[in-house]
């Protein structure tokens, strides 16, 4: 099965497409323009090196959240046109797993951190056998005392991962190296071997709160 991911959840934008074998080819950028404006070619690279059309994917996994509100939707969005054009099945792909992807060779505990607002962080809890994954919490937004403290729960060392990893610190935990620390589209293809592809009239973001417009209405 070869599969097309695209994460457009944070400031990056990476597009990979791999197979269960491999990864065939992969871009990761870091641009002051948005991504509405970039991911679309990087799409069309990414493929043309690895000698493929978006026809030959079997599939298509996004970033579904959480994250940027306006980047899930770009992604989400043009993931929905790619997929109703051609046919083909999607899969909207947590955000805080796919990072924990990233670090996959751990044997332990991952922490998957992204900062939300104030003293409040997104996070996801895993366990890795440096094979496969198993989530031990759900994806949610949580106050950092609190994570610090569900945390203690835990045995020996804790890898963290994500645009607010350095913000667990002490003796056990340990930052996942720069290169590995973002989100990957290759890790969205590896967590997307694992689960059964839909219809993208399916597919939606998981922001985990409320946008700022809900906010301001309410």
């Amino acid at each position: 099965m070869t599969i097309l991911g695209i994460d457009t959840s944070g400031k990056i934008a990476s597009v990979a497409v791999a197979n269960e074998e491999k990864v065939l080819s992969q871009t990761t950028v870091y641009t002051k323009l948005t991504h509405s404006q970039v991911i679309l070619p990087i799409c069309r690279d990414v493929l043309k090196n690895a000698g493929m059309e978006l026809s030959d994917v079997d599939g298509i996994a996004v970033s579904a959240g959480p994250g940027s509100y306006t980047g899930l939707r770009i992604g989400i969005a043009a993931v929905k046109a790619m997929c109703f054009a051609l046919d083909k099945p999607c899969i909207g792909i947590s955000t805080l797993e796919s990072l924990a992807y990233n670090v996959l060779l751990h044997k332990g505990i991952i922490c998957a951190v992204m900062a939300a607002r104030l003293d409040l962080v997104y996070c996801g809890i895993f366990r890795s056998d440096g094979k496969s994954l198993e989530r031990l919490a759900p994806d949610r937004i949580i106050s950092l005392d609190d994570l610090k403290r569900e945390l203690e729960a835990f045995e020996g060392e804790i890898v963290t991962v994500g645009d607010n990893a350095e913000i667990l610190t002490g003796e056990r935990f340990r930052i996942a190296p720069a290169p590995l620390r973002l989100q990957l589209g290759t890790s969205l293809c590896t967590a997307a071997f694992n689960k059964e592809m839909y219809s993208p009239d399916r597919l939606e973001a998981a922001y985990l709160e409320i946008t700022k417009a809900e906010k301001d209405k309410l």
